[in-house]
């Protein structure tokens, strides 16, 4: 079993970024210059917010964060898309979910310039990624293509089955699977309402788990010699943790690793290349202006 450190290549990465914004800014290029707008005090968030500020740093790029209390009207949360947007210094950003309930998610993404769009949620980023054009690729995919090419996984003819059929992950992960360019893959996607969900998992080659409910895949489901992507990132009470709580995945790693030719863990998986794959759009706009 290969224990997949997605710590170790988005360091990698950010160095490799790093070094050509060095050469960008030596040869009298514009530094990249990532915002972020922060609604609230939502832990989760602060910390995801945080970690995109200390990569930002990392990589040699600008960033700004804009923060507003949980009572932000939608009208004023707009106004500030609108303002990044016109902005010229600002190569790309990104607008933290969740929102307030009060605001509608969904227009305040469809407000972004989708050449801004660095986390890849506009629907013209998503309808060109669904037929194979040119695009900003949600992060959390993007990052997840980018472990499994860097550890020389191979995807082409493979069974894959993704639990989960978010807007963020699931949804883009089966259109990246199944393209030729990218995974090239035979694909299925399950979610809580399948019925056959364990007997799809049995025998698939890839299992990609993004369902959201923790130690959700067993070893009874995994085949021998899977490769097994955690995406899970559920906060589980935890009194012997100074936090309280820690972080567990959609996979019960204990049982499950044993049978995996390659498994992401929890934390130190996927969550570095989430941060890292905004970090490579950040740059691919700030180049591509």
């Amino acid at each position: 079993m290969t224990l997949i450190d997605g710590k170790a290549t988005a360091t990698a990465i950010k160095a490799e970024i790093a070094e050509k914004v060095k050469n960008i800014v030596e040869a009298g290029g514009k530094q990249p210059h990532l915002a972020a707008v922060l609604v609230g005090h939502d832990g989760g968030s602060e910390t995801y917010v945080k970690n995109k500020v200390l990569a930002c740093e990392a990589c040699g790029f600008k960033s700004t964060l804009i923060r507003y209390e949980d009572d932000v009207t939608e009208e004023e949360l707009l106004a500030c898309v609108d303002r990044l947007n016109r902005n010229g210094d600002v190569d790309g950003f990104i607008v933290q979910l969740p929102l307030p309930k009060h605001i509608d998610e969904q227009k305040i993404i469809e407000a972004i310039d989708p050449r801004k769009d660095v986390d890849g949620f506009h629907p013209e980023n998503v309808g060109r990624m669904a037929i194979g054009l040119p695009c900003f690729i949600s992060a959390t995919p993007l990052g997840i293509m980018t472990l499994l090419q860097r550890y020389g996984i191979k995807t082409s003819g493979k069974k894959c089955v993704i639990l989960g059929r978010s807007n963020i992950v699931g949804k883009p992960m089966a259109q990246l699977m199944m393209q030729k360019q990218w995974g090239d893959a035979t694909v299925t996607v399950c979610h809580s309402r399948s019925i056959t969900l364990k007997e799809e998992c049995r025998e698939a080659d890839i299992i990609i788990a993004a369902i959201g409910q923790p130690e959700f895949v067993t070893a009874d489901m995994v085949k021998e010699g899977a490769v097994v992507i955690d995406v899970g990132t559920t906060r589980v009470p935890d009194a012997t943790r100074k936090s309280g709580y820690r972080l567990t995945g959609d996979v019960k790693f204990d049982e499950v690793s044993p049978k995996c030719s390659f498994i992401t863990p929890v934390p130190g998986g996927v969550g570095p290349m989430t941060i890292c794959s905004l970090m490579l759009n950040t740059l691919k706009a700030g180049t591509q202006r």
